[in-house]
């Protein structure tokens, strides 16, 4: 079981690791076998490693600046969902939906997100 404290944590590490664009940042979120899934973009980074990756060859996303505003939907055993809208000054604005699965130590095994421009 995962509580919204946790999630709250990761949530803001996530954030934390989108504005440095660390490969330990981004290292300390995921275990090493996670899986990181997008829609509707064919987003499928298996691994720690192609997470690391794929998120690194996102950082001209933040160019001109950006900000995400986030809330929990819910908790259910292991698994959060989360709503957020991220505003990039480039891209414009995208609604997300997430879900997020952990391991015991807090670390994400799963992560699903839906990412649609508003």
């Amino acid at each position: 079981m995962v509580a919204e404290d946790q999630v709250r944590t990761w949530v803001d590490s996530y954030v934390r690791a989108w504005a440095t664009n660390s490969k330990e940042d981004i290292a300390a979120l995921f275990t090493p076998q996670a899986e990181y899934h997008e829609w509707p973009y064919e987003t499928d980074w298996i691994g720690r490693d192609a997470i690391i990756e794929g998120w690194q060859g996102r950082a001209p996303w933040q160019e001109g600046g950006w900000n995400f505003d986030w809330s929990i939907l819910t908790v259910n055993g292991d698994t959060a969902a989360i709503e957020g809208t991220g505003r990039y000054k480039e891209l414009g604005t995208f609604a997300n939906l997430w879900t997020v699965t952990f391991d015991k130590r807090g670390r994400c095994t799963m992560f699903r997100m839906w990412n649609n421009e508003i």
